[in-house]
């Protein structure tokens, strides 16, 4: 049997609790620790950085779910880590207010909790859709898993941010505690009962998790596609912490005006998402190959507009380049992840975990990566040229890893398959 739409949903409120968790420590706790704790904003950008480092055991997660022959207990198991993280991470900015050092000793627990979290239930839900969803709903539910991520971001973020105010450490431990609990209860009804109807049992494998590691990254299929996420990935959140600076600095942009851009680039993305989606599963054009080619493309072409934008002037519109940037973004990401998802179930059976975590991994990192290189290279370049080219060039080298990305897609990736069924690399690569 393969999922319903209705189980797709179901699996997508597991992403949705992921999604509110997780944004209050890029959000919430962040703006505490910079605004009434005047902290250095280098500080929580370590510390997602380290939620990021830990997600590189995404392919042991992947791995213990392919061979414990049980993904479900590793969606709970790894959302109540993640829960514990948030929790944790909220206590540490309210400790931190009298004892710095135990604060920060607590912050950086939580934070590896959150990583720990993050790899073993989404790794573990994502080999989950691979193996069970049907090809021709892939792209789909690749767009109704994501959206309800994004939901749940943005109504955890409008929520908290409507209950939190006027600011107590006691109000803020409330809040936290409910969203925890909460994405705790929603992820074990969401989940429950699915995996049993329909994935046959498999016993428990006790190969070592090196041996199986090798084995996977001894596919050629799933090496080359590893380094292909990898490559794109650095692309997409290279603009990722200084597109709002890019706008005050350059077209003078007040600090509201920047939140609503981020606001606009996100409703491209959500759009971008919901086109793969129906254009994909329902109306069932193109390969998925084109649909990744389109999106690497088009976000090349919208970077190399806002470097233009820069550099010809702050009098010129700059909100609509963002919101195309948004839209092809989207349309890659779910492209990708439908990518992923079909290519997880090819080569040597039962390790759609493994090579779901792997490509997670690959992510994770290149999304640390990424953001550092660009906040790094733009810092520098402002040190010997303005700062609208210092950031034109961040953005132009964007485009050609786009550029890059898209010529691996093309020479990798089967396009003679209308849908994401069976949508697999050029055999012999």
């Amino acid at each position: 049997m393969t999922l319903s739409w209705l189980q797709i949903v179901r699996l997508g409120l597991v992403q949705m609790s992921l999604g509110a968790v997780v944004v209050l420590t890029s959000s919430t706790l962040n703006r505490l620790m910079v605004v009434e704790l005047a902290l250095p904003a280098v500080l929580p950008g370590l510390l997602v950085a380290l939620h990021y480092a830990i997600q590189i055991t995404r392919p042991s997660w992947g791995f213990l779910s392919d061979t414990r022959g049980q993904r479900t207990r590793f969606i709970i198991g790894g959302m109540a880590i993640l829960a514990l993280g948030g929790y944790l991470a909220a206590t540490g900015v309210v400790v931190m207010e009298n004892h710095y050092g135990a604060g920060l000793a607590l912050s950086i627990l939580a934070y590896a909790l959150i990583g720990i979290g993050v790899a073993a239930c989404g790794t573990s839900l994502l080999a989950l859709l691979a193996t069970a969803t049907a090809p021709e709903r892939r792209a789909a539910a690749a767009t109704i898993t994501w959206l309800m991520m994004i939901a749940g971001i943005g109504i955890t973020a409008g929520t908290v941010g409507a209950f939190l105010d006027p600011y107590t450490p006691a109000l803020l431990l409330e809040i936290v505690t409910v969203v925890t609990l909460g994405a705790v209860a929603v992820t074990t009804l969401a989940v429950w009962g699915i995996e049993k109807r329909v994935v046959a049992h498999r016993e428990p494998d006790e190969m070592p998790f090196w041996k199986g590691i090798g084995e996977v990254w001894a596919e050629p299929r799933a090496r080359v596609f590893t380094l292909f996420v990898f490559l794109s990935m650095v692309a997409y959140f290279m603009q990722e912490l200084i597109l709002e600076p890019f706008s005050g600095l350059v077209f003078d942009f007040t600090p509201g005006q920047s939140t609503s851009l981020s606001g606009s680039q996100h409703g491209g993305v959500f759009l971008g998402m919901v086109v793969v989606g129906i254009g994909s599963s329902v109306l069932r054009i193109w390969a998925l190959r084109t649909w990744v080619i389109l999106g690497c493309l088009g976000s090349a072409a919208a970077l190399t507009s806002i470097a233009a934008l820069g550099h010809f002037g702050a009098h010129l519109p700059l909100t609509p380049a963002v919101v195309l940037m948004g839209f092809f973004n989207g349309i890659f990401t779910v492209a990708a992840i439908g990518a992923m998802m079909a290519l997880a179930g090819e080569g040597r059976d039962a390790r759609e975990g493994t090579r779901m975590g792997l490509w997670g991994a690959a992510q994770a990192i290149a999304a640390g990566f990424g953001g550092l290189v660009g906040a790094a290279a733009a810092d520098g370049l402002r040190q010997i040229m303005d700062d609208a080219p210092a950031f034109g060039v961040v953005f132009l080298t964007e485009a050609i890893l786009f550029v890059l990305a898209a010529v691996m897609a093309l020479r990798i990736m089967d396009g003679n398959r209308p849908t994401t069924e069976h949508a697999g690399l050029v055999p012999g690569e």
